[in-house]
């Protein structure tokens, strides 16, 4: 009995496993003060919604942090399912909305990027691994899908429409948006120096 036990994984990272809500815990607290997702959300139109999302990330703060993280190389996946999951927590939208937000936030992200000038940004992780997105060798040839004897010719991969942003939101990306990355950018410059 003078061994010490075997540390845990969870001593390791500093855990208590027994730190944890009972289950069925959330089920007793009292119907007079729900949590904030448990309320009819903040917005129901997914426009509405996208445009709040603009306005958290572009605010000056919040875009000079995103700038640094994208450009440390954070895949901008999961910086958008941050910022929509903290959006739900909030009460702010459905899960339902929120997934339907996924799209026009990325693109918000990519939009971000490359005005701020990062260009080898990280869509997701694991993106360089991926074989749908490698470029294929030079000596590849078509294949026979429809078994007429002739190769096919590959197709053209279809590039981001803008139909996944709204017109509104689309115009003020354009318009405000590369103003407030320079003034971030520049703002960030002036500190360096």
């Amino acid at each position: 009995m003078a061994e010490r036990l075997q540390q845990n994984q969870f001593d390791e990272v500093g855990v208590n496993p027994f730190n944890a809500p009972v289950p069925g815990e959330s089920l007793t607290s009292s119907p007079e003060t729900p949590k904030a997702w448990e309320r009819p959300p903040q917005y129901t139109d997914e426009e509405d919604a996208m445009r709040a999302v603009y306005m958290v990330l572009t605010e000056q703060d919040s875009l000079r942090g995103l700038i640094e993280i994208i450009s440390e190389g954070t895949p901008l996946d999961e910086i958008a399912q941050v910022v929509l999951y903290k959006g739900y927590v909030e009460g702010k939208y459905t899960p339902d909305l929120m997934l339907l937000l996924a799209e026009p936030t990325i693109y918000l992200l990519i939009a971000i990027s490359d005005y701020a000038e990062i260009k080898d940004y990280v869509l997701y992780d694991g993106e360089e691994d991926d074989p749908d997105t490698m470029l294929p060798e030079d000596n590849i040839t078509p294949v026979d899908m429809d078994g007429d004897g002739e190769p096919d010719e590959p197709k053209v991969q279809a590039k981001p429409s803008k139909e996944g942003i709204s017109d509104s939101l689309l115009s003020r990306i354009e318009k405000d948006l590369p103003s407030k990355v320079e003034e971030v950018v520049n703002v960030k410059e002036e500190e360096v120096e």
